[in-house]
């Protein structure tokens, strides 16, 4: 049997570099996984599309019907399962600890040998900008000050809520998001660089579960994560057309409308749609690198511009207040909801706020673990979880601390002005406070705006791209079918926005939550099947790790069928213990 060529993944491993011809013969890791049937793989590539178009056509004949039936369902899901999302962030958050500091922490993605492919300056940057970058630069301003009046669990000060609104925008966008983010993407990694599995979810789960179900489970969890990321997607371009838009107006006095929406869906769209033809590769890295430059300079400008001293005491006094509260935050559900009927998710707080901003990670999860996973081979399992978790956390705070207490600043200044612009229009409110900021606001409308569209430029590029390594592995995609993929998130987002009316913001949050519900159980059958892994790893999966990742070319290494994840002998020789062989 020849080496398989068909992995979606370059040969990038750093053991192979000091030899040509190994990084030009052997993919690492080598491709020990399982090969789709045609059958499924026609079913994982046509019925996501039609579900769309099945959609749209609802949509389209039936649009008050189709909005009552989209709003009935986040009623559902608020009503039924609010509990269920805070007792899965927090399972998360301790997952990410025990993989931080067991002996797990030590288990290297990609084998012994294998080293980083990026600085970690362009590995958190490309982290940032696919995991968060769009969804924090819309709520930091928003959120602080759609909060400041009313907010649960901190107690108010003398200033009102305005501390707890800072405080429950850290909690959102922080530690807690991406030990979600973080876990999933472990998953991935352990399975893609370590056992040889392609970079799909099928292949992180299945394998717990009874051997005859296998097959039909597979379909299953990869038409979710499919419909989750296209959801998901559409929520994140929803909100970057809302906001760009907004930026547009907030520098050329053009008024954002539906028709500025749609067109720049069409130019976003036609962006990445160029990168889904030519490939991102070191483009993603240098995008995102510019982006982080761009943000700290626009966050380092409203420090020393705006009111510096009101920021610096405050991010002190919000920090504590956060260390203080994080678990009366993590298990707060509104308990006294339950013992009644909720009519409607807008009379739940959560339902508003953390349910949705949880779904929205959930959603965001595929293509953005997905993407981390890929990108942090040669990093050990603690030095991950680290980096995916604190690192972004305090970026977030610090972004928060800045952006948002200038917000409520300014807004306090000019008897709330800025709320009233949140009121009028969401998106605006990033834009009206830079407007506030003297010497240097018109820039920083600029800069801003800018950061808007590469944000999500770096986020729909990674997102397509997982796409099709869902649809596609172990085969690689052609540039043809992203190119689809890329027209059918811009569709669903345009059918959000129009089902949207005045009630936008709320139609796109809806799609998030409807479509992170189902996968929300993948998810926790992934993180337990990663468990499960890790604490089964012995002498012979350590061997096995080391040799899918051997650059040699003159090995060869084939999958035994006759067991999961073990390598029958293919040559007279076998290493006696492990279960493994090679051909030379």
């Amino acid at each position: 049997m020849s080496l398989d060529k068909t992995n979606p993944h370059p040969a990038a491993s750093a053991e192979g570099d000091n030899d040509p011809k190994s990084a030009t013969l052997v993919e690492l890791p080598r491709f020990m996984g399982r090969h789709i049937p045609p059958l499924d793989r026609l079913l994982i590539r046509v019925i996501p599309p039609v579900l769309i178009v099945g959609v749209i056509i609802w949509v389209l004949a039936n649009p008050v019907g189709a909005a009552a039936a989209i709003s009935e369902m986040r009623t559902f899901v608020t009503g039924k399962f609010t509990w269920l999302f805070i007792l899965y962030s927090v399972f998360t958050v301790v997952v990410c600890i025990w993989l931080a500091v067991s002996k797990v922490g030590k288990v290297r993605l990609g084998g012994p040998n294998a080293k980083p492919q990026h600085s970690k300056f362009a590995w958190y940057s490309m982290l940032f900008a696919c995991g968060q970058g769009i969804g924090l630069i819309f709520w930091s301003v928003a959120e602080p000050i759609m909060l400041r009046d009313e907010n649960p669990v901190i107690p108010a000060g003398p200033s009102g809520g305005a501390e707890g609104a800072i405080v429950w925008t850290y909690f959102h966008w922080g530690l807690t998001a991406w030990a979600m983010y973080c876990v999933v993407a472990v998953c991935l990694a352990y399975s893609h660089h370590n056992l040889g599995k392609t970079l799909t979810f099928r292949e992180a789960t299945v394998d717990i579960l009874p051997r005859w179900s296998r097959r039909g489970a597979g379909v299953i969890v990869e038409l979710l994560a499919i419909i989750a990321t296209v959801l998901g997607l559409a929520t994140s371009f929803g909100f970057a057309a809302m906001q760009f838009s907004s930026g547009i107006t907030s520098f050329t006095g053009i008024a954002a409308s539906p028709v500025m929406w749609f067109m720049v869906i069409l130019i976003f769209a036609g962006i990445t749609s160029v990168s889904a033809i030519v490939g991102i590769n070191k483009g993603m890295a240098r995008i995102s690198s510019v982006n982080s430059i761009l943000s700290i300079v626009l966050v380092v400008a409203v420090l020393i511009f705006g009111p510096t001293l009101f920021i610096i005491s405050n991010m002190s006094q919000t920090f504590g207040s956060f260390m203080a509260n994080f678990v009366d935050m993590s298990l707060w559900t509104d308990s006294g909801l339950a013992a009644t009927t909720l009519t409607s998710w807008q009379d739940s707080w959560n339902g508003w706020w953390t349910v949705f901003i949880w779904c929205w990670v959930i959603a965001f999860s595929p293509f953005v673990a997905g993407f981390i996973a890929r990108i942090s081979r040669g990093r050990t399992i603690r030095e991950f979880v680290l980096g995916v978790t604190v690192i972004p956390t305090l970026i977030v705070m610090v972004w928060v601390a800045v952006i948002g207490s200038a917000a409520i600043y300014y807004d306090d200044k000019s008897d709330r002005a800025i709320s009233a612009a949140v009121a009028a229009d969401t998106s605006a409110g990033l834009f009206a406070m830079l407007d506030a900021v003297p010497v240097v606001g018109t820039i920083l409308l600029v800069v801003a705006t800018i950061l808007v569209a590469t944000y999500y430029v770096t986020s729909l590029d990674s997102g397509i791209y997982a796409l099709s390594e869902f649809v596609s592995a172990p085969h690689k995609s052609g540039p043809v079918f992203r190119v689809v993929l890329v027209l059918s998130v811009g569709t669903v987002t345009t059918v959000l926005l129009t089902l949207g009316g005045t009630a936008v913001v709320d139609t796109v949050q809806t799609g998030t939550i409807i479509g992170a519900f189902p996968f929300s159980f993948v998810i926790l059958l992934m993180i337990v099947n990663l468990i499960r892994r890790l604490l089964k790893r012995d002498k012979a999966i350590r061997q096995l790790e080391k040799f899918i990742n051997d650059p040699d070319p003159t090995r060869v290494f084939v999958p035994d069928p006759r067991e999961e994840g073990a390598i029958r002998r293919v040559a007279s020789e076998v290493d006696e213990g492990t279960g493994l062989s090679e051909k030379k």
